[in-house]
């Protein structure tokens, strides 16, 4: 093998395949940091979206009772529907500034530190929404919820970065499903405390719209009795030290020497590096594929609407996202051929249900869990906190984009809207199948290896084509 390859294959010939039994359960400290993590980061990001369903008629008896107190007349309808479209939807305007300040404050604060400064925000938003009512200015409820979405999006590009680097290779997936995993419960726990026999009540919608100060308050007791990412500690800080402290009480004296090793890999492969911003990292052709997946997977995990650790980790992210995205195309063709034949049989309606629950079942095993993970596989400690900025509010973009076009789609093609879905899903599952590596088991050096000598050899094939072409 020529010197040039041997040199850029070498962690993957290095790499021991003796057969060394994998652990078979991660150390319970860093399954409690990363609990400690997601019930202050993504669940926030749940339980902001499903709490302020609960009380929107009392918020409206609210708006409309403040403006007839300052103007001594009803609120017209279309300005209640303006304003209370404003208070939902201003979250996400609120996320997107959060997702491209998070990358640079994990950069400055570390990932755990700007975890907990992170929590200030979810305090001020509780305090400003808990307040409208008494002080009677409904315009701090949409204060509140852009501080809250400013949270939520900081909370959505920091905890997958810091779950990613505090898990070893063998538990990288499993770990990375907490992301997908708090939102679900942040989902259900907003749609349980909105419930009326608790604080859904008419009198209490103030105390439930500022009880997302509690997972923040949970967070600031917890999160600092861990410590912060070694990668960052290592890569970033320089602090080997503090990297083995922090491998010790995450992986335990038996497990940590592996992962330093691993870690002093990327570190010499990133001498004198300099993390990279976001226009940077769009400019950087090295990585240009990389960031074209990671782009594309946000991108489509939002476009198609809506848990699989152990998969994750037995089968592959590729095989399970690809996967995920063929069956979501089938999906959406019976889900289309059943809305289009309703009428055909009185069994073709539970068709349609079976369908819908198919289709998520599908998300759930495949993009949805799997895309926070590859976002971090794919990059190394340069790149990664630039890549989740522009994966970050591409996602969030994406979804303001589709939460606008939706109900036109429906309106214009009715039941046909969901084919736009299906080749949204096929596109994604042949663009997996063709470009992205299997990053099961494989430290971030061996990634960029692979995409390295992938890029090479369509480099020389391209040169090939050239030649015989010329002859």
């Amino acid at each position: 093998m020529p010197k040039e390859f041997t040199e850029e294959f070498e962690p993957l010939l290095i790499k021991d395949f003796s057969g060394e039994k994998q652990p078979k359960l991660p150390n319970r400290s860093l399954v409690l940091a990363a609990c400690a993590a997601c019930i202050g980061g993504t669940f926030q990001f749940g339980y902001n979206i499903s709490v302020i369903n609960a009380p929107t008629t009392d918020v409206h008896n609210f708006i409309n009772q403040t403006w007839i107190e300052r103007y001594q007349t009803g609120i017209p309808e279309n300005v209640l529907t303006l304003l209370w479209s404003t208070i939902v939807s201003i979250f996400t305007i609120g996320g997107l500034l959060g997702v491209t300040v998070g990358g640079t404050l994990s950069m400055k604060l570390g990932r755990k530190g700007t975890l907990l400064a992170n929590n200030a925000f979810a305090i001020i938003a509780a305090l400003l929404m808990g307040l409208s009512y008494p002080t009677g200015y409904f315009e701090l409820l949409i204060i509140g919820r852009f501080i809250s979405g400013l949270n939520a999006g900081i909370g959505l590009c920091v905890q997958p970065l810091y779950l990613g680097e505090i898990a070893p290779t063998a538990f990288r997936g499993a770990m990375g499903m907490g992301t997908s995993i708090s939102i679900t419960l942040g989902l259900l726990a907003g749609q349980v405390v909105g419930l009326k026999e608790l604080l859904g009540k008419e009198d209490s919608w103030p105390i439930l719209l500022a009880t997302t100060c509690v997972p923040a308050f949970l967070q600031l007791l917890i999160l600092p009795w861990f410590p912060e990412s070694p990668r960052y500690l290592l890569i970033d800080r320089r602090d080997s030290e503090g990297c083995k402290k922090a491998l010790t009480q995450l992986h335990g004296v038996s497990r940590c020497d592996g992962e330093l090793e691993d870690i002093e890999k990327e570190k010499r492969g990133l001498a004198d590096f300099k993390a990279k911003k976001p226009w940077e990292l769009l400019c950087d052709r090295s990585v240009r594929l990389q960031l074209l997946t990671v782009v594309l997977l946000n991108v489509a995990q939002q476009l198609n609407g809506i848990n699989a650790g152990i998969l994750i980790d037995r089968l592959g992210r590729k095989v399970l996202i690809m996967g995920g995205y063929t069956l979501m195309s089938i999906c959406c063709i019976l889900f289309t051929l059943t809305l289009s034949y309703q009428s055909a049989s009185p069994i073709v309606p539970y068709l349609s249900i079976a369908s819908v629950f198919a289709f998520i079942l599908s998300f759930g095993l495949g993009p949805g869990g799997v895309t926070n993970i590859l976002t971090t596989e794919l990059f190394t400690q340069a790149t990664r906190p630039a890549a989740y900025i522009i994966a970050g509010s591409l996602n969030w973009l994406s979804f303001f984009f589709i939460s606008m076009v939706f109900p036109f789609l429906v309106v214009w093609l009715e039941q046909y809207c969901f084919l736009v879905f299906m080749a949204v899903c096929t596109c994604m599952a042949i663009y997996i199948f063709f470009v992205v590596p299997e990053t099961k088991n494989k430290t971030f050096v061996e990634i960029q290896n692979e995409f390295k000598s992938s890029k090479k050899a369509r480099t020389v094939d391209a040169a090939g084509m050239t030649q015989l072409l010329s002859i």
